[in-house]
């Protein structure tokens, strides 16, 4: 099954604010995004998956009438730390996290071990399905998972992988681990 992935496009939401789960607008360069990212992946799919985050959602709207929104693609619950400053986070809880961020969750939030559950439960599931060509739009902690997932990377060298807005790759997702096969940025 070939498999296209693509973060959703830029957000309205200044640099420095931490916004997870929470359903914040996209920028008014959306159109422009779209059209860049359909130069550059198929524009027919078998199935056009999303996270249920308008920020996504509207993305794969633009691939499919009716894109199946899936839960388990949610960018990681920040918890209390939702819509606050990353400089206005207590400093010794962010250490704490940021020491260990695949095991410590945030208050109220979960870890990056939760999340990537969620992703391999979903990619296991996918892996049964039979579909030749998807499209899965989804968020930056979701697609460092993915990577992770796929190439056996361990979860704290995650946040080393740089995932841009709009920036789609392509991959193979075989009937095992084993056949599964990285085509990287397009």
């Amino acid at each position: 099954m070939e498999i296209y992935v693509s973060r959703h496009t830029k957000v309205d939401v200044l640099d420095n604010i931490c916004y997870g789960q929470s359903d914040v607008p996209l920028l008014n360069s959306f159109e422009t995004e779209v059209l860049a990212l359909q130069k550059k992946i198929p524009l027919t799919f078998d199935r056009v998956i999303s996270s249920p985050l308008s920020r996504c959602r509207l993305l794969a709207e633009q691939f499919s009438e009716a894109p199946l929104l899936e839960k388990d693609l949610l960018e990681m619950n920040f918890g209390d730390w939702e819509l606050q400053s990353w400089n206005s986070i207590d400093p010794t809880a962010l250490q704490i996290w940021m020491n260990d961020f695949v095991n410590n969750k945030t208050p109220n939030g979960e870890n990056m071990l939760e999340l990537y559950q969620r992703v391999t439960q979903f990619m296991d599931h996918l892996r049964t399905e039979r579909y030749q060509r998807v499209l899965l739009v989804a968020h930056a902690g979701v697609i460092r998972c993915l990577w992770a997932y796929l190439l056996g990377i361990p979860l704290q060298n995650a946040f080393k992988i740089a995932v841009k807005y709009g920036q789609p790759i392509c991959f193979t997702l075989g009937e095992n681990a084993a056949y599964d096969l990285m085509k990287g940025n397009l």
